[in-house]
Order: C-alpha cells, then structure tokens, then sequence
C-alpha cells in the first residue's frame, strides 16, 4: 500500500491526472500468453483452487467446466457488481472495466478496495464490507473475474460446473448466518 501512496504522490506532484493511474489497473490489456504468476493452479483444497502463493484462482477443464468459485463468482457478479461494472466486467458508461483488475492489481489490492472503497477523482467506488452478499462471495467474484481478465472463460454463464463442495457449503452457510 506503501508503494501505491507514493506513485499516487508522485503522479500528482507530476500534474498526471488521476484518471491515467487508474487506467494502470482498469484498461491495461492482459496478454493471456503471457506468465501471469497467480494465475496458475498449485493446489486445490476442498473445491477452491491456489496459486503456490495461496492465492485463490480458476479452473477451467479441457471440456469448459469451471469450477464453483468461477461459477459462484459470475452469480454474484452479476447479482451486485455489473449495475455499475457492465456485464462480464466489461466496464460501462458509469464505471470502468474491472475484468482485467483481478490480473493487475493483484488479490489483496482488489480485496481492499471493494471492502473499503476508493475514489479517483470523480469516479466513486462504494465501500462493501458491510455487505455480506458480496463479503462472502468475495474471492467468488474475484476468481471470476480473473478467469475473465485471461480470457479462460467466455462472456455469459459458464456451461458447466463443478459441484459445490461441503467445505465451500459450510463457509458460505457460517458466512450468512445460515
């Protein structure tokens, strides 16, 4: 967070305007050939799916099947975040494109600023924290739009899934209060 606050620091004592810095996370391209480090699966555990950083991520089968993080994470997408974010975090008029920020930003950048908000001039991202549909589904959302930002799955509901598990059952009960 350190490093962000200076280059924010040091783009405005430049006279950048604020709406460069945030095209660093929101319009940059991703080059899905490209070695994207948490990206790649390491391990799995109980139906969710780690970098070697234990960072969560996708899994896309040979056959399209995601798996239920992607899956849960376009459901809750689309339930809290494409009203403002577009469908398939293509972006729209009132917001920028964030399909690309799970690659770019990186996880605990991404979780930051949904959990605590940000503005950037006139753009106002709303703090989440407090909203349990999208607190519990946070890495849900997350990995979905990681695996949209590299192109590993197209626009529109996946096709096919892998089950639920019970772990990912019983964390996302205890997280609602179910």
């Amino acid at each position: 967070m350190k490093i962000l606050t200076r280059f924010i620091a040091s783009a405005a004592l430049a006279g950048l305007p604020m709406t460069v810095l945030a095209a660093n996370w929101f319009d940059q391209p991703v080059d899905p050939g490209a070695d994207h480090p948490d990206v790649p699966v390491a391990y799995s555990e109980d139906g969710r799916y780690y970098t070697e950083d234990d960072i969560p991520t996708y899994n896309v089968g040979e056959d399209g099947t995601v798996d239920w993080l992607t899956f849960s994470g376009f459901r809750r997408y689309h339930a809290e975040c494409h009203v403002c974010h577009g469908p398939d975090g293509e972006g729209s008029t009132y917001a920028p494109k964030i399909k690309n920020s799970a690659v770019h930003m990186g996880y605990y950048d991404f979780y930051d600023v949904v959990v605590n908000g940000r503005q950037v001039g006139n753009s106002v991202m709303p703090h989440f924290g407090e909203n349990p549909n999208v607190m519990c589904y946070l890495d849900d959302i997350y990995v979905y739009l990681k695996a949209r930002g590299m192109d590993a799955v197209p626009r529109g509901r996946p096709a096919q899934k892998e089950a639920k598990s019970d772990s990912v059952r019983e964390a996302e009960d205890a997280c609602m209060g179910s």
